[in-house]
């Protein structure tokens, strides 16, 4: 008779991070395009909550209460998703008119380690770089993994684009 493996017997569940090794996953995928817009007309698209469901690629953003406009390192600004959750977003990253990321969690909850980044180069008065970056190198939660995988540069390059389609002239 072949022996049984008991739930005790098993070896434990690899770590997180030994699975993106061994797995060779990008963990930060970035998406990068020239608009035609001046630096501080996109900032504020971006650094307003209120705008952000108008130009989501991702589809994952429903509304956000106006007035939460972000101006500095340890901002909070909440949104809801489409999903009916909301979501708390905490500024880590901050320089006026060029760069600004944040780490979202559930309500109540620290941050699972994901981080959205934009930044802004002005490549004259009236053209900027912009390049969206979703990091989840930190990511602890493995719920939310397949959706962190499923990220992928298209759909960052699709927030840029409805970025450039809204702050067109």
């Amino acid at each position: 008779m072949p022996a049984r493996c008991e739930p005790a017997d098993r070896p434990a569940a690899p770590p997180v991070d030994a699975v993106r090794k061994l797995l060779a996953v990008n963990t930060i995928v970035s998406a990068s395009r020239d608009i035609a817009a001046p630096a501080a007309t996109l900032f504020e698209l971006i650094a307003d909550p209120a705008q952000q469901p108008r130009w989501d690629g991702n589809d994952n953003l429903a509304d956000a209460p106006a007035g939460q406009r972000v101006h500095a390192v340890g901002d909070v600004f909440r949104m809801n998703i489409t999903t009916g959750a909301v979501r708390v977003n905490r500024i880590v990253e901050f320089e006026e008119g060029r760069r600004i990321a944040w780490l979202p969690s559930e309500e109540g909850k620290e941050p699972p380690g994901h981080l959205w980044r934009w930044e802004l180069e002005p490549i004259d008065e009236a053209t900027t770089r912009v390049t969206h970056t979703y990091d989840w190198t930190r990511l602890t939660d493995e719920k939310r993994m397949v959706r962190a995988r499923a990220t992928t540069s298209d759909k960052l390059l699709a927030s840029i684009d409805r970025l450039a389609a809204i702050s067109a002239p």
